[in-house]
C-alpha cells in the first residue's frame, strides 16, 4: 500500500485475477445481510459502518482490494483510507458489475449467491 491523496479504481476482472493469483484480499463493505446473501469466495467483511467510525482495521499480508454492491460504498471506504494517507483501490460497479461477468458469489453457506 501507498501513501496517497487517492486511490485507483479497478474492474472486477482484475480484482478477481489477483485474488486469483493471491496477490489480494478482497474486502466488502457491505452490511451483514448483504454479505450473507451472497460474495466473492474468501472475501473478508468489514462493513462501511466500522469505517466511518474508525474500528476497521486493514488485513495484514495480502494488498486489500474494497468491494460493495455498486462501488459507491466501497468508494467512500477508499476515500476515508485515503484521507489517512492510505491508497486502496476499489471495484467499480462492485458486486453486481462482479456477478454480470460471471464472476463466483457465495452464499454464507458457501453454495451459489446472489447480489442485494
Amino acid at each position: 500500500m501507498s501513501a496517497s491523496a487517492s486511490a485507483s479504481r479497478i474492474t472486477p476482472a482484475r480484482a478477481h485475477r489477483l485474488l486469483r493469483d493471491g496477490r489480494a484480499v478482497l474486502i466488502d463493505v457491505r452490511e451483514e445481510g448483504e454479505f450473507a446473501a451472497g460474495h466473492a469466495p474468501g472475501a473478508v467483511h468489514l462493513p462501511l459502518s466500522a469505517w466511518i467510525d474508525g474500528s476497521a482495521g486493514l488485513p495484514a499480508g495480502r494488498e486489500p482490494v474494497l468491494i460493495c454492491r455498486s462501488g459507491n460504498r466501497s468508494r467512500q471506504a477508499a476515500e476515508l483510507l485515503a484521507a489517512r494517507g492510505v491508497s486502496v483501490p476499489d471495484v467499480v460497479g462492485g458486486m453486481r458489475e462482479w456477478a454480470a461477468l460471471g464472476l463466483p458469489v457465495v452464499n454464507a453457506r458457501g453454495v451459489a449467491g446472489t447480489v442485494r
